[in-house]
């Protein structure tokens, strides 16, 4: 009898498609969920009859609960080499296997700036107005050359955004807890002496910043109240470190230029949830690591984790 492996999250049909699944096909039966299972109790139903289960970057949480609810369950494949909501522990008591992929090749640096433009330029209230027979030219662009961008994080991922603001000929700054100026420099960008000031000074915000307990909450509303109201805040990084409740405040209330969000503290957003309808925001659908290239990258190597499991030899075990 074949395995069975469930491949989670699948939205665009494709996960069977882009990669060659040929090479465990002997072996395993492949099941793509294309709409999202958000409770442990209907997880535990629909991966009851499941060996193995692919699942992309840390949209659903794997915890020791769930674990112990899949007896048959052997192998856990995420997308990416670091994953916050699988026990570990759990895993290992109850014998499954926990492997990952190459990160994302093209991170979201290119979306950070597609939402950014798309917001200073207006370029959905303009090409809605334009499609519809609605007023020509209802809005007034932001210019990017010779105005401030603000980084909170200069890594990976920071610093390409850095390097792209500066050939838009804007000032650059950075700020995070532990970035020195000598990283600054290499980057060729100002360190700020503060967030507060970086967040003050700053005409774009745009946050490049880990998840942990100190950058949970880390733009309260005390910190979004220092924003200008012409300025505009991007996060494709994650929800959780900009307090939504403020930030929906921020928005409704015009305290706050516009907001470019990727990544929202559910996801999928339900139907009713108010970043859907939320005034001077551009929102996207967590699109961040959605691309031709990383989807081949963690297909491929979700079938090259399974078939070196198969063999008895687990690569790219996590944690």
């Amino acid at each position: 009898m074949r395995l069975r492996c469930a491949v989670l999250d699948d939205f665009q049909r494709v996960a069977t498609e882009v990669v060659d699944w040929s090479p465990i096909a002997g072996e395993v039966e492949v099941v793509s969920f294309d709409t999202h299972v958000d409770s442990e109790d209907a997880l535990a139903a629909a991966l009851a009859e499941f060996d193995i289960v692919v699942t992309l970057r840390e949209r659903v949480s794997f915890p020791g609960t769930l674990i112990a609810r899949l007896p048959r369950l052997k192998l856990i494949v995420a997308s990416g080499m670091r994953n916050s909501v699988i026990d570990y522990a759990a895993a290992e008591e109850h014998g499954v296997t926990v492997c990952g992929t190459a990160s994302s090749s093209t991170p979201p640096v290119e979306l950070t700036w597609a939402l950014l433009l798309g917001l200073a330029r207006g370029l959905v209230e303009e090409s809605n107005a334009l499609r519809s027979g609605g007023p020509w030219q209802s809005t007034v662009g932001a210019d990017l050359h010779g105005h401030r961008l603000g980084l909170l994080g200069l890594g990976k991922i920071g610093s390409r955004v850095a390097r792209v603001g500066l050939a838009f000929g804007m000032h650059v700054s950075a700020w995070s807890q532990n970035l020195t100026k000598e990283r600054a420099d290499e980057i060729g960008v100002e360190l700020a002496p503060s967030r507060e000031d970086l967040l003050a000074s700053s005409d774009f915000v745009s946050v490049h910043l880990a998840l942990s307990d100190r950058t949970r909450g880390l733009l309260g509303p005390a910190e979004l109240a220092l924003l200008k109201p012409t300025a505009y805040l991007i996060n494709t990084s994650r929800a959780a470190i900009v307090d939504q409740e403020a930030l929906l405040a921020a928005l409704h209330e015009g305290r706050i230029a516009g907001a470019g969000i990727d990544v929202f503290d559910i996801e999928p957003l339900p139907a009713g949830h108010p970043m859907r309808t939320a005034p001077r925001l551009l929102a996207t659908p967590h699109l961040g690591y959605v691309s031709d290239t990383n989807y081949t990258t963690y297909y491929g190597q979700a079938v090259e984790d399974i078939r070196a499991f198969l063999a008895g030899a687990p690569v790219r075990r996590l944690p």
